[in-house]
């Protein structure tokens, strides 16, 4: 099957066999499936022009077809393709998936990518393209810097190979080495077909940051590159309140505090604090978009969200960044350019995508770790209006 000729085509091969983690592809990891990860660098780097995932698993498939709803953008540029079940057993090469491809889909330069990778990032991917241009290299990998003192076995015992013992150097004296972690590669289509490799020709490094090293293989890497996730997450920087065009949040824990309560007659009833109300009045006279998407689907909702006049209610959701990108997609904004608020686990999505990120102070320390601003008050109790209160004026009253 040929198709139109990419500049650069990106190759995501993931096999279903995996063995010492079972699916790991597709395997949530810091709340979505690994490959996802990967998939949002090469669809976000402005030089990739097609995104292939490559796989023989019905699974793998089904999971990544699901990536459209997550992020409808992608559609025009991410593709699932068939693999040969010869090029996914344990013993085939990586090789041998690109060499189908080359075969099958017309481009000029290929990058590869290792969905055991989640800490790429897209702007990893450009400069290394733009590197790769630049010095006009056939191959390019992706490499990190290691300052570790390296020795091999002999038949007289060992040696060093990177230093000299008797003369050892000081860290800040030492340059270290080049290691290949493993993240992506880049190379002509001509070269590959010419040598059947990943790499030849005259070859350069882009070099990645030291976390970068690691690569998922085993389950002890699953928890040290989970935790890093994590970490990079809670470090991020919340956008400019300026910049703020929109304010979304959950209901239940959020505008309420979580419990459950019935009449006499088995209705269900929730209890909303008019603080909260007078946020969403402070965001609408400033110009703000707001909007509620919850999980549930009640009419106490719909009826309180008329209220407030709030701009947009998405009840029944089950998957809240899809409805949150639609949203910001017909406001005509970005999702750095929204604020949202959540307090479980099916926020976590909303609140990385999201410029700003809110959360309660009786959240999970999961949820607490995704969050740029913990609230005072509690769900239910004003939470959002000072939440609101920082959107507007840059910290609480």
């Amino acid at each position: 099957m040929k198709t139109q000729t990419s500049q650069y085509a990106a190759i995501i091969p993931v096999r279903g066999g995996s063995k010492s983690i079972p699916l790991k592809n597709i395997k949530p990891i810091n709340g979505r499936p690994l490959v996802y990860w990967v998939i949002d660098s090469a669809v976000n780097c402005a030089a990739i022009d097609q995104v292939y995932v490559s796989t023989d698993s019905d699974k793998i498939k089904d999971v990544v077809g699901k990536y459209y709803d997550e992020n409808p953008s992608a559609a025009g540029k991410l593709q699932c393709i068939g693999r040969d079940p010869k090029t996914a057993t344990d013993t085939a090469s990586t090789e041998s998936v690109l060499m189908e491809f080359a075969a099958d889909y017309d481009f000029e330069h290929m990058v590869l990518i290792q969905a055991t990778s989640p800490l790429l990032e897209a702007v990893h991917l450009q400069e290394g393209i733009e590197k790769y241009e630049k010095e006009r290299a056939d191959s390019l990998l992706s490499v990190v810097r290691q300052k570790r003192f390296v020795w091999k076995e002999t038949a007289q015992g060992v040696e060093p190979v990177n230093y000299d013992y008797l003369h050892r150097p000081r860290r800040q004296e030492f340059d270290g080495y080049l290691v290949e972690n493993g993240a992506f590669y880049i190379t002509t289509k001509e070269c590959l077909l010419a040598s059947r490799c990943r790499i030849s020709g005259r070859i350069t490094a882009y070099e990645m940051p030291e976390e970068t090293y690691y690569e998922i293989d085993e389950p002890s890497d699953w928890e040290i590159i989970e935790k890093m996730m994590k970490i990079r997450a809670k470090k991020r920087t919340p956008a400019p309140v300026s910049d703020i065009r929109l304010f979304a949040t959950d209901c239940d824990g959020c505008l309420t505090d979580g419990g459950m309560y019935y009449s006499e007659a088995g209705d269900e009833l929730k209890k909303f604090n008019t603080k909260d109300g007078m946020g969403f009045s402070l965001l609408r006279h400033a110009g703000i978009k707001t909007a509620i998407i919850t999980g549930e689907d009640t009419k106490i909702v719909e009826r309180r969200a008329g209220k407030l006049s709030v701009d947009y209610v998405i009840q029944g959701s089950t998957d809240k960044l899809t409805a949150l990108k639609r949203i910001a997609a017909q406001e005509g904004i970005t999702l750095a350019q929204t604020a949202y608020m959540g307090d479980d686990i099916n926020d976590i999505q909303c609140m990385d995508a999201a410029g700003m990120a809110f959360t309660v102070p009786e959240a999970s320390k999961e949820i607490r770790e995704h969050a740029d601003i913990i609230t005072e008050a509690q769900g239910g109790h004003g939470a959002m209006r000072e939440a609101a209160e920082y959107v507007l004026y840059g910290s609480r009253k």
